[in-house]
């Protein structure tokens, strides 16, 4: 990654200057754009003393590539992202426990895609997920792309990255988290599983799911009951399904 990295889109810039004002070296706004969205963010990084250029529309497209929909808004920031790491998520389940709050994580066990990534952080961030966590192999990255999906997530949600999936998720249940894996063959099904307490969801990847590893750590898999002709669900849908029924069920046990 490049010592500068780019922030876009109107959720994720918002969240970024309300969280971490100190990354952002620049603000590139749309020449023309005076909505009330737009001037919350030009308030926010006034308040904050960070430079702001009014360029037009070209500039923005060739900052942020094709793959990117800037909404009128590009922070250039300093430095990469804040790493977190499993010596993070120690200390986090440390944290949980002397609060006496029950760990709620999700793993993603291969995710490439950064449009699935910053849907399924996006989910996270809305369930109230503690950290996703993601192999540092073969996943996809906090990317621009990622980031503007997340809409805001990806800078409040820590993303932890680890080498060893299967020792972080050991790691994990020698602490007492119960690892629950989404499969398609699984005979128990999301909606009568007991997804209370402390709890990490794993989720796999596009197409493939879950590394014959991954699963061979899981303490149980769950499945989500199709009653259509499609045999799966996009990775992000999955993980919302998911994750919202753990909420559910987490708020009546509570």
């Amino acid at each position: 990654m490049s010592s500068e990295e780019l922030v876009y889109g109107l959720h994720a810039v918002q969240a970024l200057l309300k969280s971490s004002p100190q990354q952002v070296q620049q603000l590139l706004l749309l020449r023309g754009r005076r909505d009330q969205r737009l001037q919350k963010i030009l308030a926010q990084a006034e308040k904050n003393n960070i430079a702001v250029s009014v360029v037009d529309r070209r500039t923005l497209d060739e900052k942020v590539g094709d793959d990117g929909n800037h909404q009128g808004v590009v922070a250039v920031c300093a430095g990469q992202t804040r790493v977190y790491d499993e010596r993070f998520l120690q200390e986090l389940l440390q944290e949980l426990e002397q609060r006496g709050e029950a760990p709620f994580l999700l793993i993603l066990d291969g995710v490439t895609d950064p449009h699935n990534l910053g849907a399924c952080l996006r989910s996270a961030e809305a369930a109230g997920v503690h950290a996703v966590i993601a192999p540092k192999d073969k996943s996809a990255g906090l990317t621009p792309t990622a980031r503007k999906v997340a809409c805001g997530a990806a800078e409040v949600l820590p993303f932890v990255t680890v080498t060893n999936l299967a020792r972080a998720m050991q790691k994990l249940q020698q602490a007492g988290v119960w690892i629950f894996g989404a499969a398609g063959e699984a005979e128990q099904d999301v909606y009568h599983s007991q997804l209370t307490g402390p709890l990490a969801l794993v989720m796999g990847a596009e197409g493939s799911g879950l590394r014959r590893l991954t699963r061979e750590h899981c303490d149980h898999l769950i499945k989500i009951p199709m009653a259509g002709e499609v045999s799966s669900l996009n990775v992000s849908v999955a993980t919302g399904v998911c994750l919202f029924e753990a909420v559910r069920q987490r708020a009546t046990a509570g």
